[in-house]
């Protein structure tokens, strides 16, 4: 009698074990694994990250691997990334792209079955994403133009200072500018490549500003080219009122700027707005359903006249 208890008892708790771990299988086997890779780390990409993780948390199916490559140029180090996420079987890739080389790794995810969302940067001629989250761009810049058009007189010299050349969504910033600018106006600065950073955009200012010294305003084609400019006008002492700034991406340092004087407007993007809808995107196409092929996340000119609305 008790060899026969002991027995059922045995044979209950190895059932119970088999039940557990088809249970714990079957969770993870819900589980929806994404990997979210970013073009580097800091300011904008922070933010973006940020809104990729609101909706992680409010999502206890979703596993999320998040990594970045180390700037704006780094090509190889993205794909690694990319490769790597492979490797770890993820079921859907968000990206912020940092060149369209990439979708040469991009195209072994999709032929491995996974769902692939741009995330802030198209890749226009690569036909295997799924969808693109994005601020446009174009009409981002258009902005930006028109509001130099209603600043500086008709005929003025304006200095562009670029980010990435190639880069679709930087290059489109300045298309964009370009247009709402509109014909008599004179662009001098080129497409010369700062890789969004401060640092570069200080000289690419300081070259425009020898071969132009009647240069009525600068537009930057991201926060670091807008920054730069800035710093290279306050070196040359220039009186901010009379070469305005212009840039793209309303970061806080420019909105401090702008409150300060030294920066004219920005066209506001929303970057947590990006990495959530981002990350939504992706986690609906795995689960298989119809996500729009393109979401605008909208934009916003800030000038001193709106700034507090969007100053923390």
């Amino acid at each position: 009698m008790l060899k026969s208890t002991l027995r059922t008892m045995l044979v209950t708790a190895m059932l119970a074990g088999v039940g557990a771990a088809t249970l714990s299988g079957a969770m993870a086997a819900d589980k929806v694994k994404i990997g979210f890779i970013l073009k580097f780390p800091g300011g904008f990409f922070d933010i973006l990250k940020a809104g990729g993780k609101t909706f992680a948390d409010a999502h206890p199916d979703v596993e999320m691997l998040y990594a970045e490559a180390k700037s704006g140029t780094d090509i190889e180090g993205q794909i690694a990334l990319i490769e790597s996420m492979i490797t770890q079987g993820v079921q859907g890739i968000a990206i912020t792209p940092v060149d369209p080389a990439v979708a040469t790794a991009l195209d072994e995810a999709v032929a491995a079955g996974i769902k692939v969302v741009l995330m802030d940067n198209d890749i226009p001629t690569w036909a295997g994403k799924t969808a693109l989250v994005a601020t446009d761009n174009f009409a981002g810049g258009k902005l930006a133009g028109e509001y130099l058009k209603a600043h500086i007189p008709a005929g003025a010299t304006v200095g562009q200072i670029a980010g990435v050349p190639g880069v679709p969504s930087l290059d489109d910033r300045l298309k964009g500018m370009a247009e709402g600018l509109g014909d008599g106006y004179k662009i001098v600065g080129g497409n010369v490549s700062t890789g969004c950073g401060a640092e570069k955009a200080v000289g690419a200012a300081e070259d425009i500003l020898t071969a132009n010294p009647d240069v009525a305003a600068f537009y930057g084609a991201c926060q670091g080219p807008t920054e730069g400019a800035i710093s290279a006008l306050a070196n040359a002492h220039v009186d901010p009122k009379s070469v305005i700034v212009v840039g793209f991406d309303g970061a806080d340092s420019e909105l401090v700027a702008i409150k300060g004087g030294t920066e004219a407007a920005t066209v506001m993007q929303f970057p947590s707005k990006i990495g959530e809808i981002g990350a939504e995107t992706t986690y609906k196409a795995i689960k298989g359903e119809n996500v729009p092929k393109f979401v605008d996340t909208g934009t916003a000119l800030i000038t001193v006249d709106n700034l507090a609305q969007y100053m923390k």
